[in-house]
């Protein structure tokens, strides 16, 4: 009988990539955060030393390496922080902005965390109620006063008398010394001091930066007098107190919002103590070390 040939079976080995089909496992690019991650960990910083450098709080960096950008006040800050990382590390400042940017536009559009502000403070201005209180007021001190002029012209031997005192009372009264309203500043040194831990950035026209960083309650920046039409762009602007030559001025927010291209020039602080309600004058400040 003939004999039967068996052929070897074929052994498949998984570990064999046919080079004419794509790779399934590709290499997953690194994301901006774990880039930054690693060049702070090659270079054995701790991400408080980190904050320390760049002035940035410590849970911001926290977010940027978990690629959180919700935890970040707006998309511009993102972009800033990540660059200000990048240079404490020693890392390409360009190319992590744009992987920044490039996550931010896979996130799509986010509402707009810019608010304009109003100058003008409502809460200073009086109720509707309070007008018509003081005008009530007004009209019944008026009303007292002639029933009593009314009823001492009326008491025997005493009208006549009465009389020639209030004329000889209005003839020698002196008149008032007019009050002279205290002249509004129209420029000077502008101060800026944190009452609390707060992120600002002051820049110019041109956009060059003049400070940024986070402020710790008690440190000051003084914004030169010789920058051209600088702006602040703060996180917190009611943690941060603003004098004009020692004068306070009404906060430039409440806190609720962020605000940015908030002119902080001499000429325009001086232009908001100029819209501060009469009888409520700017208190003067005490000095402030300098940080």
């Amino acid at each position: 009988a003939p004999s039967t040939i068996c052929s070897p079976p074929l052994e498949t080995r998984m570990d064999e990539v046919d080079p004419g089909q794509p790779n399934p496992n590709p290499a997953t690019p690194a994301r901006p955060g774990e880039m930054l991650r690693g060049a702070r960990e090659s270079r054995g910083l701790s991400l408080a030393e980190v904050a320390a450098r760049t002035r940035v709080p410590q849970r911001h960096l926290e977010a940027l390496e978990a690629g959180d950008y919700t935890a970040l006040p707006s998309p511009t800050y993102a972009v800033g922080f990540a660059k200000a990382y990048a240079r404490a590390v020693g890392g390409d400042e360009v190319t992590i902005a744009q992987e920044v940017r490039r996550d931010l536009d896979r996130l799509g559009p986010r509402r707009p965390e810019y608010v304009p502000y109003e100058t003008a403070d409502p809460a200073r201005v009086p109720s509707r109620g309070i007008a018509i209180a003081g005008v009530g007021i007004a009209l019944a001190v008026l009303i007292l006063v002639g029933l009593w002029y009314g009823t001492s012209l009326f008491q025997p031997g005493t009208g006549a008398a009465a009389s020639g005192d209030a004329v000889v009372s209005q003839t020698i009264a002196p008149s008032p010394t007019p009050v002279a309203t205290p002249a509004v500043p129209t420029g000077g040194q502008v101060v800026l001091t944190a009452s609390d831990e707060v992120w600002l950035r002051v820049y110019d026209a041109d956009n060059k930066t003049l400070y940024l960083g986070t402020m710790k309650a008690g440190e000051r920046f003084e914004v030169p007098a010789s920058a051209k039409d600088p702006m602040i762009n703060v996180g917190r602007p009611d943690k941060l107190a603003v004098t004009l030559n020692g004068s306070a001025i009404p906060p430039l927010g409440d806190g609720s919002r962020a605000i940015k291209d908030v002119r902080v020039s001499g000429e325009a602080i001086a232009a908001r103590l100029s819209t501060t309600p009469a009888g409520q004058a700017p208190e003067p400040t005490g000095n402030s070390s300098a940080p």
